[in-house]
């Protein structure tokens, strides 16, 4: 390049930073709130890399040949709307809508816009998100894509971007870079590190990444450092770029006090005198990514689920949740599996044997385990990622973000309740399936017998969203014939008279029990219906009002959980949204800290079993 060049396109470069800067700082003043000074810090890093090296299609977004750039310092946001704008994508009259209702320019990145590939905001994430979307790239698409991450110096404390961290150099994530921007100062007062830029070199050089310092306002190191970080051919790239809070404005740059914060009008005009560069709406064509060739996929086959011979065979539905996402593997090449290293516990092994080039191994690190997945779902795959149902609340901030995300994934929670024996209560999932059903539009399946369990494993691979479904350790009675069908939203009615006393809502291994109980109560002359309830949210309405209407508005829920939010509360919400008496519900959960022992004894215990059903019936009636 000739100096004259040279010149050219440094100017070009500072044309788009300011610009950038002098929108950041009027959709914030417009915004009345918001947080320009550290959307500021970044606009050097980011006019270099949207003129130099990013290559994208504003016009097709879902172009797979697209880079990818994640906000992981999602607080930045006008900075990345206003290159939205500078890019030609939108208008200035809607960058001045930031954080306005009803406006797509939220007060932190989501998907509403179509350039937006995940919602960020809670700090921490971006980055394991980018591992995912960097494993489909490298591993299954085999396209040239880069995911650029933008990263804020105070979400470096968070042990989510360690995970990360870890998970690329393993993996050999030559396609994915991180850009550090170190201001040093977070939300009230300096960081963890300050401008230490040596020790965040050196951190990513001990998790096996290429580490490049530069001094994030000047155009050549950071020209250079994007030009290396391009190229590299073994392991992700870190870019520890140092820079100035609110810079380019003297009243703002490196200046406590100022983060989150609007200017007033007066101040508005202050400092975009001091940054001397009018309102404009300079474009800045992106690069077009070149074409790609995605890897060719084995045509889609029809579904050959496992089956299991009704009322001989006894099996665990964590393994039929196996064999099912294996038929799921061999069925439809876009399917990929994730397991936190418990793969053959959760049975994803089974999956793993078969088609270990999309299986994902993601070791004890289940919130990397989860962002994966969510990035996997940005490149449509059909992800399923599995550990004991108890670990994903680690992930539960990954999970909650996911559904504002509108990814699509599917969980599996093995080794649930107390009826997985001798491990103990650290191991047991009590509150699983009141976490699950607080996600915005989940689906939350509890199945009782593995032909059922094979079933919905096929319904998850259709459904949107973000779905779970919860497995038990103990092998269970098959119930249901192996082609019985179940949906979404359904329930089965397992035994019922006109006779009926009062309902047993049941699902999983409680059903089992509930179906014990009728037995026992049959005998002694005392009628009650028997539901199984496995799709807990959405839960079947019509038929649990219908069963209250039909067997004396009486209803027992019994569940291998904690009273809080689980199926009981599923069951009463159903009612309490219906106009007319409510019926007289008992809820038999987990009351008591349980510990180790068999299963049978920890279900009598926690007072789950059909004993303790017989008794509530008796009660009731």
């Amino acid at each position: 390049m000739t100096t004259t060049e040279t010149t050219s396109q440094v100017q070009q470069w500072t044309n788009l930073a300011q610009q950038l800067r002098v929108d950041s700082i009027r959709c914030t003043t417009a915004a009345g709130s918001g947080h320009p000074t550290s959307s500021m810090s970044a606009a050097d890093l980011l006019a270099v890399l949207a003129i130099s090296y990013l290559h994208y299609d504003f016009d097709e977004p879902q172009n797979p040949n697209n880079d990818h750039l994640i906000f992981s310092k999602g607080h930045a946001a006008p900075l990345l709307y206003s290159f939205y704008k500078a890019a030609g994508a939108i208008g200035d009259e809607e960058l001045l809508t930031l954080r306005k209702f009803g406006s797509r320019i939220e007060g932190h990145p989501t998907p509403v816009l179509p350039w937006v590939d995940v919602a960020t905001g809670s700090l921490g994430q971006g980055l394991p998100i980018g591992v995912g979307i960097a494993l489909a790239g490298k591993y299954l698409d085999k396209l040239p894509y880069k995911i650029w991450t933008i990263l804020g110096d105070s979400e470096m404390a968070e042990g989510s971007i360690w995970e990360a961290f870890d998970h690329a150099s393993h993996t050999n994530l030559n396609n994915l870079v991180g850009i550090l921007d170190c201001n040093r100062l977070g939300q009230r007062g300096e960081t963890d590190l300050g401008w230490n830029t040596e020790a965040y070199a050196a951190r990513a050089k001990a998790f096996g990444w290429n580490a490049i310092i530069i001094d994030g306002h000047n155009y050549e190191e950071i020209n250079n450092a994007f030009s290396q970080a391009s190229q590299a051919t073994n392991g992700p790239t870190l870019i520890v770029a140092k820079t100035m809070k609110g810079k380019g404005v003297s009243f703002l740059e490196n200046k406590e006090g100022w983060h989150g914060k609007a200017l007033s009008k007066e101040q508005e005009a202050q400092a975009l005198q001091e940054l001397n560069a009018p309102v404009r709406s300079q474009t800045f064509p992106v690069q077009k990514p070149a074409a790609g060739q995605l890897a060719p996929l084995p045509e889609v086959t029809p579904l050959e689920l496992p089956k299991y011979e009704l009322g001989a065979t006894t099996a665990a539905t964590r393994k039929a949740y196996g064999d099912a996402l294996k038929a799921l593997g061999a069925s439809n090449p876009n399917v990929v599996a994730l397991d936190g290293e418990v793969s053959n516990s959760t049975y994803a092994d089974e999956f793993a044997k078969a088609f270990p080039e999309r299986f994902f191994e993601q070791f004890i690190a289940e919130q990397q385990m989860v962002a994966s997945t969510v990035g996997m779902s940005v490149r449509h795959k059909i992800a399923f990622a599995s550990t004991f149902a108890a670990f994903f609340s680690r992930a539960y901030d990954f999970i909650r973000m996911a559904a504002i995300s509108r990814a699509n994934i599917r969980l599996c929670g093995s080794h649930a309740g107390v009826s997985i024996g001798e491990d103990g209560p650290s191991q047991m999932a009590l509150e699983d399936l009141s976490m699950m059903r607080t996600i915005f539009g989940s689906t939350v399946l509890y199945p009782s017998d593995p032909n059922q369990t094979a079933q919905l494993v096929a319904e998850m691979a259709k459904h949107d969203g973000i779905v779970y479904l919860r497995t038990t350790r103990e092998k269970l009675p098959t119930i249901y014939g192996p082609d019985e069908e179940f949906s979404v939203g359904g329930s089965k009615v397992l035994r019922q008279s006109e006779n009926d006393k009062a309902t047993v809502v049941a699902a999983g291994i409680t059903l089992h029990e509930a179906l014990a109980a009728y037995e026992q109560l049959k005998g002694e002359g005392i009628a009650i219906r028997v539901i199984d309830a496995y799709s807990v949210k959405p839960i079947d309405e019509e038929t649990l009002l219908e069963a209250a209407q039909q067997a004396g508005n009486k209803i027992i829920t019994v569940e291998d959980h904690w009273p809080e939010g689980g199926l009981g509360d599923a069951v009463l919400e159903a009612f309490s949204e219906r106009d007319g008496s409510l019926p007289e519900v008992v809820k038999l959960a987990v009351q008591s800290m349980p510990g180790s022992g068999m299963p049978a004894q920890l279900l009598e215990e926690a007072g789950i079993s059909a004993h303790h059903i017989v008794q509530a019936v008796k009660a009731l009636i």
